[in-house]
């Protein structure tokens, strides 16, 4: 969601009891922060958690590999970037504390494949007028000082590395004007050295209009797309596969529990283990969260459907 290229202070909090004898904390009721895991009928994320007085939280989360850690953006508004912030919850082995500020005027925080390194975009408002996306590396029990990972006169939305080094970007690549979204595409980006190459992914994933919020899997095997955007950014969430001649399903869509009306839905993500899809809905700040479903059966199921019909 373009709006949101421009992104409360809670105290410590515990938020759950020993993992005892548990040495995988995907598996543990400690696991997504401890919150009751839901259906295939989506409900707010941890919302008396992430949310406090006039601050909501939204965009794209992000999960340690190990589901220790947890980070999100928080703002006051869709508009303005003077109180954004990237928070974070840890696990410390007993409970989760937080929420803790890890930066400001940043979002889309985005793990690397090895989890030793975060992506986000944002910046200052400077850094807003130029095509960036940034880094911060572990560094003992933290994180060091945003630095620019890349830096294009074109531009850099919604990026994704993937397992193979290949890196997926929202993008008007070399197409018209950085600001005129209508032009930008999900495009592949490929970086070797110096040298970086961009190309969009075609139809059917790409219309005539802004493409650009989207989620890949590690493996490339299916990407997440918002699709179907009104003038007003209004969209649902569909999927595409990877067939084994590289290209692409026509997307479909997830389904009338997740596509249940108008709003605006972006920063779409699954979590390591899998098993859930996280993304922002609102249709104004006011009601603006982060929704969680479950969602491993649903992708076997379109999987198998698509797959085979195409």
């Amino acid at each position: 969601m373009k709006k949101l290229f421009y992104l409360f202070l809670m105290p410590m909090l515990g938020l759950s009891s020993s993992l005892s004898a548990q040495t995988n904390l995907w598996n543990s009721p400690d696991a997504y922060l401890g919150q009751k895991p839901p259906t295939d009928t989506p409900k707010v994320f941890a919302q008396s958690l992430l949310t406090k007085a006039d601050t909501f939280a939204y965009d794209r989360v992000a999960f340690s590999p190990d589901g220790k850690e947890f980070y999100y953006p928080s703002n006051t508004t869709w508009f303005d970037s003077k109180n954004s912030k990237i928070r974070y919850f840890k696990h410390d082995g007993k409970k989760w504390n937080g929420p803790f500020v890890l930066n400001q005027l940043y979002y889309a925080p985005t793990f690397s494949i090895d989890g030793n390194t975060l992506y986000f975009l944002g910046g200052s408002k400077r850094d807003t007028l130029h095509a960036l996306v940034w880094q911060s590396h572990r560094n003992g029990g933290g994180w060091t000082k945003p630095s620019i990972y890349l830096q294009k006169t074109y531009g850099l939305y919604d990026f994704m590395p993937t397992q193979s080094g290949v890196s997926y970007v929202g993008s008007n690549a070399h197409q018209g004007n950085l600001r005129d979204f209508s032009t930008y595409d999900i495009c592949e980006l490929r970086m070797s050295g110096q040298d970086t190459t961009i190309n969009s992914l075609g139809a059917p994933i790409n219309t005539p209009g802004f493409d650009g919020d989207f989620y890949v899997a590690p493996d490339e095997s299916y990407i997440v797309v918002s699709a179907k955007e009104t003038k007003d950014f209004e969209c649902e969430l569909y999927i595409t596969f990877h067939k084994p001649d590289k290209t692409w399903t026509t997307p479909v869509s997830l389904g009338p529990l997740i596509n249940n009306g108008i709003a605006h839905r972006w920063g779409e993500y699954v979590t390591p283990d899998g098993k859930y899809l996280f993304y922002s809905m609102g249709t104004s700040p006011k009601d603006c969260h982060i929704y969680w479903v479950r969602f491993d059966n649903l992708l076997a199921k379109l999987k198998k459907e698509n797959l085979n019909n195409q």
